[in-house]
């Protein structure tokens, strides 16, 4: 099963030079069961991003995560990660592909219902849709598309899909309710006092709505 909670690790929230920090919020959401994180540093350097991306690699391996690194295959296979995650600017998945081969995982950013269909016909491993809400971690978010936007995006593709963008406590229910696989939180993870509490919250709603482990 697909996991229920994707936690994304944002250095609009995390600063860059924190590399403690990066590895504390990592092992807490991890404690808590969540098996997918992605590392999205574009404020970072290819230097910082690497390191960032290594380490964390190096510091879940054990624990049975999935890191995704944001934008850069390159960094994904050079840090040992799970995979990477393209945007509809970045590398094609098929380019991304050829350097991340499988195992390792190729995810894709949507914010239409045509680019959804695009990508399920692509070798992407899920599709990411959104933002469902109000996003505050993107300076320039894309068009909202509503809870109504990822119920049509469900009927449109069979592979894991993602719901991304304002995703809160409150909203989450509503979220699996409309189809999504799993739900990629960041302000509201990492902003928490506590992240790994925070984590076993969402993954208790999960498990309620879609009867994901928890």
């Amino acid at each position: 099963m697909f996991p229920s909670l994707y936690a994304i690790l944002d250095d609009s929230i995390v600063p860059v030079d924190d590399l403690a920090r990066w590895v504390a919020i990592a092992a807490a959401l991890a404690e808590s069961g969540c098996r997918l994180m992605q590392v999205r540093a574009k404020q970072a350097d290819s230097r910082a991003q690497l390191k960032i991306s290594a380490e964390l690699s190096r510091s879940l391996d054990s624990a049975r995560v999935r890191l995704i690194v944001n934008d850069r295959a390159d960094v994904a296979l050079l840090a040992g990660a799970g995979g990477v995650h393209v945007g509809q600017q970045d590398l094609a998945v098929d380019d991304a592909r050829a350097i991340c081969a499988a195992p390792m995982w190729i995810g894709v950013s949507t914010h239409t219902l045509d680019q959804v269909r695009a990508a399920d016909a692509t070798s992407a491993d899920y599709v990411a849709f959104g933002p469902i809400f109000p996003t505050t971690t993107k300076s320039k978010p894309d068009a909202l598309v509503g809870l109504d936007g990822l119920r049509a995006a469900r009927a449109l593709t069979r592979k894991p899909l993602v719901a991304i963008g304002g995703i809160t406590l409150a909203r989450a229910h509503d979220v699996y309710g409309a189809g999504a696989d799993s739900a990629a939180i960041a302000s509201d993870l990492l902003r928490a006092a506590n992240p790994g509490a925070r984590a076993a919250e969402y993954l208790a709603i999960a498990a309620e709505a879609i009867g994901a482990p928890r």
